[in-house]
Formats: structure tokens, sequence, C-alpha cells
């Protein structure tokens, strides 16, 4: 089973909110999800992005592919250096 983190879009029409969820990639965009790890509200001028940092950093080490736009916002947090390095760590020992 292939695991990614995506959005998940949520709001109304034209009012777009997005989740971030980790889901089989094989279940629907808007479908079946394993669990919530943040949200993402581009409406608001700047968009605001709320990641719970523990949860993301545990499921990308167990192997979860997040997507281009996931991987940005997880980059621009400063969660995808943390990846890097633990994996480092993890390889030297």
């Amino acid at each position: 089973m292939a695991v990614k983190i995506r959005l998940k879009r949520m709001g109304a029409k034209k009012n777009p909110f997005y989740r971030i969820v980790v889901a089989d990639e094989r279940s629907p965009r808007d479908g079946r999800f394993i669990e919530t790890i943040g949200t993402y509200d581009s409406t608001v001028n700047p968009a605001v992005v709320k990641i719970d940092e523990e949860k993301a950093l545990s499921w990308l080490t167990n192997g979860a592919q997040p997507t281009d736009t996931v991987r940005s916002m997880f980059s621009k947090q400063g969660i995808m250096a943390k990846v890097a390095e633990a994996k480092a760590a993890k390889a030297a020992k």
C-alpha cells in the first residue's frame, strides 16, 4: 500500500479550504483518508498553513510520499530539511 500526503478540498463553492491528509494513493481526492495532519487556507492573503510537525515527520520517515504542493509547503515550514537530517543520521549509524 503506497501512502501519499496530499490536500483534501473542503469549503463552499468558490471558497476552498484544504486539509492536509495522509491517504492511500488509490483513494479519491476527497475520499477516505488515514489521518489529518494540517490545514491550508488559500483564500486569505497571505495563505495560512498549519501543520502538525510531529505527525508529518513521523509519516515522512515511515515512507509516505508528499505531493508536489504539499512538498513545497513542507519545505517552507522547514519540515523537509528535518526529514533529510533524520535520514542522514539514520544512515550514519
